[in-house]
């Protein structure tokens, strides 16, 4: 009986999940910002990399871990792409990466829903929650799964000592402290636990 439910446990455990990794040719790490006061200005990160462990049949995902290359970004401008990298922005030359390490994920209806965790960027790492739109989960045609989904969040900037901002003439300022992140993409399944 004993070597029974050790037997059960241990297929329990392992049956798990699977280590998913997102696909960059699939997926977008982006961001908005308000500018001047009037219009949005959105730009994204060519760069990333992440993983997560998921279990398609009950919808539980955990070990959220995603590197962002601060040095690609794009917002298809270069001068501007040249100013977000120096001190007044992402200091790349100093802090050349931004990660997200999730402590806990919510489901509901068997679904993910939010990713709790701590984004650290520009030297500063804070305690931020993700909204998750779960896409489903397709096999691959190689005996794994792909996974969709997609994040967001809205941050303060300045909570990230990115400061730099420019008063304009008729009030208000050239960048807004808010800025919405979004992840959009598919990820595929690695490796059984």
């Amino acid at each position: 009986m004993k070597t029974m439910l050790m037997i059960s446990l241990l297929f329990a455990t392992n049956a798990f999940a699977a280590k998913f990794a997102i696909d960059p040719a699939h997926s977008e790490v982006g961001f908005s910002v308000k500018h001047m006061m009037i219009s949005k200005v959105k730009g994204k990160f060519k760069k990333f990399e992440g993983s997560f462990d998921f279990d398609s049949k009950n919808g539980e995902l955990k070990d959220i871990d995603v590197k962002i290359d601060a040095t690609t970004i794009d917002t298809n401008n270069a001068k501007r792409d040249e100013h977000l990298t120096s001190p007044d922005f992402f200091d790349v030359k100093k802090y050349p990466q931004i990660t997200f390490k999730s402590d806990k994920v919510e489901s509901k209806d068997g679904k993910p829903v939010k990713a709790m965790g701590t984004l650290a960027m520009n030297g500063k790492s804070n305690k931020v929650t993700l909204d998750i739109d779960y896409g489903g989960v397709q096999p691959d045609g190689q005996g794994g799964e792909k996974v969709g989904f997609s994040a967001a969040t809205k941050i303060n900037r300045k909570d990230y000592n990115v400061n730099w901002n420019k008063s304009l003439d008729k009030g208000g300022v050239a960048v807004s402290d808010e800025v919405v992140i979004e992840i959009n993409g598919e990820a595929g399944s690695t490796k059984s636990k």
